[in-house]
């Protein structure tokens, strides 16, 4: 779906935008984003909030890719250490 990511975000909220609109960003394993076009933004977005119908999408979710665990943005941070 998107060469050499390890974690995906997604959201119904596009950062700048006050209404929903499907969002998600790439990281590679060492935390590093990876660019990607609306396209793809969208239909990987599609694709996790479709496989995960029982999630709440008000929230940021982060999806790893290596071992399908799918969890809230901020507790992914906590769990390991902070940062982005």
């Amino acid at each position: 779906m998107v060469p050499g990511a390890a974690t995906v975000r997604v959201s119904q909220h596009q950062p700048g935008q006050n209404w929903p609109s499907l969002y998600a960003r790439a990281y590679d394993a060492g935390r590093q984003l990876i660019s990607l076009n609306r396209a793809q933004r969208v239909t990987v977005a599609r694709w996790v909030i479709r496989a995960h119908p029982d999630v709440h999408w008000d929230e940021t979710y982060d999806l790893d890719l290596a071992t399908g665990t799918l969890r809230r943005a901020a507790a992914a941070h906590t769990s390991t250490g902070g940062g982005r």
